[in-house]
């Protein structure tokens, strides 16, 4: 059963309030709660939202312009319809432009009333559907340049869905090439921002001086070269979303300047004394332990929890080997139609060979590979020949000691690994399959080197 709308009325006049309070409450289809001007409607708005708000236009202190104005401020989906006595057409006009839904003169007709609020709450609830609707396929789009049947993966868009309506930072962690931005992207364009701009910004590409000006800005003369007024990459994005690239690698000084941004919700530009207001989704991304530089006094505790409200992990490459051919076949299609070039497919040897590949510049490796083969191939599937010295020196490498026997360490590494692989990098997972306890597998981890 769906919730009775919640209506507003907000009259200054007791009698015609009590009127109007009962045409409304009458066949109990609405909740209906009434202020005695704008003050009160002003603290009510504040506290809750509602589907309707009916106002007197003309009232001591706090008109219903200025209600208008605040509904459509806070809440721009809540309709609003004007009553007043002193019908004119430029106060009509007015209110209209100013977002009401309709404009009622007094003395009106109960049936009209009635009727003008039926209309404008059904024009609300249509609104909430179209919005949801939009949701839905923002969601859909957001995930779908994803590639990858591993549970892993397929968690890791669950989860992306689920976050990406709300407004909560984001930090994605993983190494170099695992989809960092990707994943980031479709975050914002997954969200109710995603008709906002979308800013990724490198924080290990600049020194601190640079850094400041690129992401507040700054004004003009604030120091040699600034010719001119610059807003910053925050300014930019303002309503959609900024990625903060290896953020690990910010400075400590800068760290609380962004801090302050992100708890303020404002900044001031280099060399200024205002303050601007911003509104951006800040997600940050890095390959580094965040945590380990807490420790060692290199990031600082309160930003970094301020940015890892929601943590993805991402997984390299090697720990979800089985979506290789998916992401080569991916990558295959994508950079044939890029250049104009008829989709092939690899042949069972090269996909063999790109199987057994370590890649260590993970996901992104894989697509330059494909994107090299696709360029420098003329026609037909892609063949071993197709594929970069190094990974067919792998391979070599690799059948050259199929006739030796295995150490036990050596078996006992790419046990861990398999396991690894199959528990999608869940470390308690794999201490237990293993009948070791974590503290055991971290040092066997990094002992064979098979950190994330």
């Amino acid at each position: 059963m769906s919730p009775k709308p919640k209506l507003l009325i907000v009259e200054d006049d007791a009698l015609a309030r009590r009127n109007l309070q009962h045409i409304l409450e009458h066949g109990g289809e609405y909740q209906v709660t009434a202020a005695s001007g704008g003050t009160e409607a002003l603290q009510l708005l504040a506290k809750r939202s509602f589907d309707l708000v009916l106002t007197d236009l003309r009232m001591e202190k706090v008109d219903g312009m200025r209600v208008l104005e605040e509904v459509k401020r806070s809440t721009p989906d809540t309709e609003v319809i004007m009553l007043t006595a002193f019908a004119s057409v430029d106060s009509a006009i007015q209110a209209m432009k100013r977002g009401a839904f309709h404009y009622i003169a007094k003395p009106y007709k109960i049936d009209e009333v009635r009727a003008q609020v039926a209309h404008a709450l059904e024009k609300a609830r249509l609104t909430k559907e179209v919005e949801s609707l939009k949701q839905d396929l923002r969601a859909r789009d957001g995930v779908e340049g994803i590639v990858g049947n591993h549970p892993r993966i397929q968690e890791l868009i669950r989860v992306v869905a689920q976050v990406a309506p709300s407004d909560s930072s984001v930090l994605i962690v993983g190494e170099t090439g695992t989809g960092k931005e990707l994943f980031a992207r479709a975050l914002h364009h997954a969200s109710h921002r995603a008709e906002k701009r979308f800013v990724a910004f490198n924080c290990a590409a600049f020194a601190q001086e640079l850094l400041v000006s690129e992401l507040f800005g700054h004004e003009k003369g604030s120091f040699t070269g600034a010719t001119a007024t610059k807003p910053g990459l925050f300014e930019a994005a303002n309503g959609g979303t900024v990625l903060l690239d290896e953020i690990g690698d910010m400075p400590k000084a800068m760290q609380v300047k962004l801090l302050r941004v992100i708890q303020e919700k404002e900044l001031t530009r280099v060399g200024g004394t205002e303050p601007i207001p911003v509104d951006v989704r800040i997600v940050a991304a890095t390959h580094r332990d965040l945590g380990s530089l807490v420790e060692q006094g290199v990031f600082r505790s309160d930003l970094y929890y301020r940015i890892n409200v929601v943590r993805l992990e991402l997984p390299p490459l090697r720990w979800h080997r089985d979506d290789i051919p998916l992401l080569a076949q991916h990558f295959l299609r994508k950079h044939a139609e890029r250049q104009g070039k008829e989709a092939s497919e690899l042949s069972r040897e090269a996909m063999e060979m790109l199987m057994a590949y370590r890649f260590p510049g993970n996901v992104r490796e894989l697509e330059n590979i494909i994107e090299r083969a696709v360029t420098l191939r003329s026609g037909g599937g892609l063949e071993v020949a197709d594929l970069p010295e190094e990974v067919r020196a792998a391979a070599g490498a690799a059948d050259q000691e199929e006739g030796r026997l295995p150490t036990l360490e050596e078996k006992e590494c790419e046990y861990i690994r398999q396991v690894l692989e199959h528990t999608g990098g869940n470390k308690t997972r794999a201490a237990e399959i293993l009948s070791i306890d974590r503290v055991s597998l971290w040092r066997k981890i990094k002992k064979f080197g098979l950190e994330e």
